[in-house]
């Protein structure tokens, strides 16, 4: 806005011209043939925020650094000996859009946050500093700087209409790299409301739905994005994974095909639509679609393991034996080496194995550690027969009932997949206060129920060793499991208490202290909770919900039904510990899944399940008659070996080979135990 401003600038524009020439000089001198990295800009709202993996500073100027950062001070300088405080505002404002332009980002940063100091109210220098710390990758303090620039246009909003869309969209960005995409939904939202034609809103708005497993709202923006802008490819393409989620799969390959023709090389569409060509047994077309990925991205593993999928569909067993070992080499994944080792027992017998090593893809894209032995349910060329329930017989009263054993795999696994596992327990009750959930909130009060975004605010400080991708993987399957039963009437506002009390027992601790956890946050819960008791209304209610999320195959009793007398009627720990180890209507099943917590690693000598022919990993079940041995996802779905036919199977379970080796010998447990029916 000033004459000194453009000469300011001028002089700064020589000085990082000058500094450009001597990084180029440097880059030339070295003798590394290696070529430099691809700059790869990732567009990040518009033309007002980009990330660009060229960077230049210190480092890059090495010796030469020194001089042109003096020769900057003396420029800072000239800018606060301006005459008015205006002037010095427009004058570091103006340096740092030119440091920025010419991806001198650390540099920049002193330039905005000297105009902050010099501003506090603008929301110019805010707005710039966030987008220069996010250039810079420091996502927390980008959201910061966008919260007071969102403040500050807030308390201004004539002044400020126009860019307050824009402030929503980035702040939602900067959540997105802190993996808080409930948080950015939020924001997206705001940003499609303030400015109904803004297509990118829409179109990030459907990103963060689908990432949150918001299928129908998802389609719902991305479809309302591509009216406003047609030739949108990266909408078009997440609009053909949200059909795909819905179970549209003509649609999703028409939409995945869209976006190839609108852009080539579209490394998400090419990889979705290989995916949907391989379900349709289309093989040789997935192995083409695969190929093309890995021709622009060749470090691309997942494609690697894909393209080995197909071709092992389409025949080719000797090229999917290549592709899989390239991508074990890509990921040295256990999983993976799993099945190379699979494939290669059962060269001369592919038949079925394709889908075997797809479970290889969808284990190792959630970061399982293991293929089968607790998950596995493919045949591998081994004949099976399903056995009716009231033929499988316990041999023991320690052998877990057949049908609680397929409840608590599935809630392994959802365990495995969102890491609450890793989570003490007691940083529900300990970290997790009233005063906390009060400030997550943004309440100047306790609160009992909180908006889905800001129960994603705990569950970042419950789990802050997840990375932002696998965070948003946890949120995702938390969301649709959990937060979605407890928000039946899509208020998008959930019961906190109930939602702590209901991931409690999935949570690290030892069983007896995650059931007084549960019972602790009910207390803190209940509105007319007395001392250490609880009405018995709110147990039940308690009781339902978690059966209703973890056992939903296993129904419901009449007894958690909430009778009148039940709102009167208070309960001790010790009653309620009575109802919650009810092991046929309530969470009885809490000590099998504390087993498989604890046999994640045993892999019994190397024994093989008769029936999936992989190896074993945590409860073994041994037939006492017919000698042959079930991993526990054969033993749950009632599978034995079609050549062994008996009228009943009597199992005992092994957790540990120490254990079948000392009933071998008849030194544990008594010599003949009785059969008991499961």
């Amino acid at each position: 806005m000033y004459d000194d401003t453009w000469r300011l600038v001028d002089d700064l524009d020589i000085l990082l011209r000058r500094a450009e020439a001597k990084i180029q000089e440097r880059k030339k001198a070295k003798e590394d043939k290696k070529k430099g990295g691809k700059s790869t800009a990732v567009e990040v709202s518009g033309e007002l925020l980009r990330e660009d993996v060229v960077r230049r500073g210190a480092e890059e100027l090495g010796a030469d650094y020194p001089s042109f950062l003096k020769s900057l001070v003396e420029l800072r300088q000239r800018a606060d000996a301006s005459r008015t405080q205006e002037e010095a505002f427009d004058a570091h404002m103006a340096m740092g859009r030119t440091l920025t332009d010419h991806k001198f980002f650390e540099e920049a940063l002193f330039s905005f946050r000297r105009a902050t100091e010099l501003k506090p109210t603008d929301v110019r220098p805010h707005f710039q500093l966030g987008n220069t710390l996010y250039s810079l990758g420091k996502f927390s303090e980008a959201r910061s700087a966008y919260e007071l620039s969102l403040e500050a246009a807030q308390s201004n909003n004539s002044r400020w209409a126009s860019l307050l869309p824009q402030i929503h969209i980035n702040l939602g960005i900067a959540k997105e790299g802190e993996g808080m995409l409930l948080g950015a939904c939020e924001h997206y939202r705001e940003a499609a409301i303030l400015n109904p034609a803004h297509y990118r809103a829409l179109k990030l708005l459907g990103s963060a739905l689908l990432g949150v497993g918001e299928y129908q709202a998802a389609e719902k923006a991305l479809l309302e994005a591509i009216f406003l802008k047609p030739d949108y490819a990266d909408a078009h393409c997440d609009l053909g994974s949200a059909l795909h989620a819905l179970g549209n799969d003509e649609r999703a390959i028409a939409e995945f095909q869209k976006t190839i023709d609108l852009k080539p090389d579209h490394v998400d569409a090419l990889y979705n639509l290989g995916g949907l060509m391989r379900d349709a047994g289309r093989y040789e077309r997935a192995a083409e679609l695969y190929s093309k990925v890995l021709a622009i991205k060749p470090l691309h593993w997942q494609a690697q393991l894909n393209r080995g999928v197909a071709l092992l569909g389409a025949g080719d067993v000797e090229e999917a034996r290549r592709a899989l070992k390239e991508a074990f080499k890509m990921t040295n994944r256990v999983e993976l080496y799993d099945a190379l080792i699979h494939l290669k027992n059962m060269q001369k017998r592919p038949k079925g194995l394709s889908t075997v090593i797809r479970k290889a893809q969808d284990n190792a894209s959630r970061g399982e550690q293991y293929l089968s032995g607790d998950g596995s349910t493919e045949q591998s060329g081994a004949v099976s027969a399903i056995i009716a329930p009231s033929a499988f017989r316990r041999a023991s009263t320690k052998t877990t009932v057949r049908q609680w054993m397929a409840a608590a795999l599935d809630i392994r696994a959802f365990q495995r997949h969102t890491k609450l596992n890793r989570c003490n327990v007691v940083v529900l009750t300990t970290d997790i206060t009233a005063e906390q959930l009060s400030l997550a909130s943004g309440e100047s009060h306790p609160v009992k129920f909180m908006r889905k975004a800001d129960l994603e605010k705990i569950l970042r400080r419950m789990l802050p060793f997840l990375g932002p991708e696998v965070f948003q993987e946890t949120v995702k399957a938390i969301n649709e499991k959990i937060l979605n039963v407890l928000d039946r009437t899509t208020t998008g506002r959930v019961d906190v208490g109930m939602f702590l009390a209901i991931i409690a027992p999935l949570c690290a601790g030892t069983p007896e202290k995650r059931k007084r956890v549960v019972f602790d946050i009910l207390v803190w819960r209940a509105s007319k909770g007395m001392g250490a008791e609880i009405p018995r209304a709110e147990a039940k209610v308690y009781i339902k919900l978690l059966r209703a999320i973890y056992m939903p195959s296993q129904g419901t009793s009449e007894l958690w039904e909430v009778q009148g007398e039940d709102e009167q009627e208070h309960i001790s720990y010790s009653e309620f510990l009575e109802m919650f180890d009810d092991p046929d209507w309530a969470f009885g099943l809490m000590t099998t899944l504390v087993k498989l917590e604890k046999g994640d690693r045993i892999r019994h000598s190397g024994k093989k399940c008769s029936v999936c022919s992989y190896t074993i990993v945590g409860p073994r079940f041994k037939e006492v008659r017919a000698n042959f041995s079930l991993c526990s996802t054969c033993y749950s779905e009632g599978k034995v070996p079609a050549q062994v036919k008996q009228e009943e199977y009597r199992f005992r379970e092994y957790l540990t080979e120490a254990e079948a080796v000392k009933d071998k010998l008849k030194i544990f447990g008594p010599r003949r135990s009785p059969d008991l029916q499961s």
